[in-house]
């Protein structure tokens, strides 16, 4: 919980956090123990938490309000976004934005991995250097193999892992390296 990480950050208690931001100590115990959801608090409430704890409103409803949306879905997004903004502008935002960092420190490593792949992939694609800002990533590798939906289904079907192993073989070596079968990213719909 955020204000928790705050509090803890500044040193401060539940109890002068109430006392300072005139938001009863309640109500701030409930929020911190996760029976109040921050992002259903008044805006005064909000605003009160926000100036005494010296981040922004956005900072404390943020995370709550964050969507992980399932893999198949995000990789169909960011092939989208490639072929919308152009290779060169993808790349520059995933730089500029950090978002593969900001994904990788939520933990939330397939995605952060697609990301780095889909630069790394784009940046050979157009004789860029690689930025090595994001070398210590690079030394992951996901646990198990992610396979598109499709190849499963194939290789549920076929009864055999033949799909599996052939995709494996073919993918693209920028993605493969972390254990994500991708074969295209340009043909999208």
């Amino acid at each position: 919980m955020i204000i928790n990480e705050l509090l803890a950050q500044k040193k401060m208690t539940k109890y002068r956090l109430s006392k300072q931001s005139g938001v009863p100590f309640s109500t701030i115990s409930d929020i911190c123990n996760s029976k109040i959801r921050i992002e259903k608090c008044s805006a005064e409430t909000l605003y009160k938490l926000s100036k005494t704890l010296d981040v922004s409103m956005e900072t404390l409803v943020e995370p709550a309000m964050e969507y992980r949306c399932n893999f198949e879905t995000f990789k169909s997004n960011v092939c989208h976004m490639v072929k919308d903004m152009g290779d060169l502008p993808f790349i520059i935002d995933m730089l500029e934005t950090d978002k593969i960092r900001k994904l990788f420190n939520k933990k939330w490593y397939p995605e952060s991995l697609y990301l780095l792949a889909m630069v790394d992939y784009l940046s050979k694609e157009n004789d860029l250097p690689i930025s090595n800002y994001y070398n210590d990533i690079r030394a992951t590798q996901l646990d198990q193999i992610i396979y598109p939906s499709s190849i499963i289904a194939m290789s549920v079907a076929a009864g055999n892992d033949y799909h599996k192993r052939r995709s494996f073989d073919n993918a693209i070596p920028e993605f493969k390296r972390f254990n994500i079968v991708e074969n295209e990213v340009r043909n999208v719909h």
